[in-house]
């Protein structure tokens, strides 16, 4: 059992060492950033997947970190909204396009901002393991063309950009090819 971190640890270091360092933006304008984020699409996980009309909040606090909301309906788009409140906070000062985000303590996720528009109308967001990757606007809709666009972004970052699959955010998409 004593062991049983250092096994972690040992396979937290190969899964990172199997990619370069992930790139992020040069610099992000953190209260142009804040406010509410559609969840277009993203690399299902355990915590996301299957939810409907995902977005985020993001709002700064008094401690220098930043409310990170997560609002999403389990069934139907005219449930109420089942809400996730975490913290994030910026861990790379230059930039700040890394942070950590904290949904359940002391799981700690990080948060790469690798490509984002320069009128804040869309975002990219990866995990430097490249297993997670977020495309969010700030509409519930993007254009076909600007999807594929990000998309093939996604890929020059060395992600697999197959595994996205969108969210529903309008009746019209459900059970649409290439939503989950």
């Amino acid at each position: 059992m004593k062991r049983l971190p250092l096994l972690f640890l040992i396979l937290g270091l190969a899964a990172c060492a199997s990619h370069p360092p992930l790139e992020t933006v040069e610099r992000v304008d953190l209260d142009r950033y804040m406010g509410q984020w559609y969840v277009i699409a993203n690399i299902p996980y355990f915590g996301e997947r299957g939810n409907l009309a995902g977005r985020a909040i993001y709002r700064p606090r008094e401690d220098g970190r930043m409310d990170d909301i997560y609002l999403y309906k389990e069934d139907r788009l005219d449930e109420e909204d089942q809400r996730m409140e975490g913290i994030a906070w910026v861990v790379d000062e230059t930039s700040q396009a890394r942070w950590k985000v904290r949904f359940y303590w002391p799981f700690t996720f990080d948060y790469y901002i690798v490509e984002l528009d320069p009128d804040y109308q869309w975002v990219i967001v990866g995990h430097p393991s490249r297993d997670y990757a977020w495309i969010m606007a700030r509409e519930a809709r993007l254009p076909d063309g600007l999807y594929e666009e990000l998309l093939g972004r996604l890929d020059e970052h060395g992600f697999d950009s197959s595994q996205l699959r969108k969210v529903v955010q309008y009746p019209d998409q459900l059970g649409q090819p290439g939503f989950q």
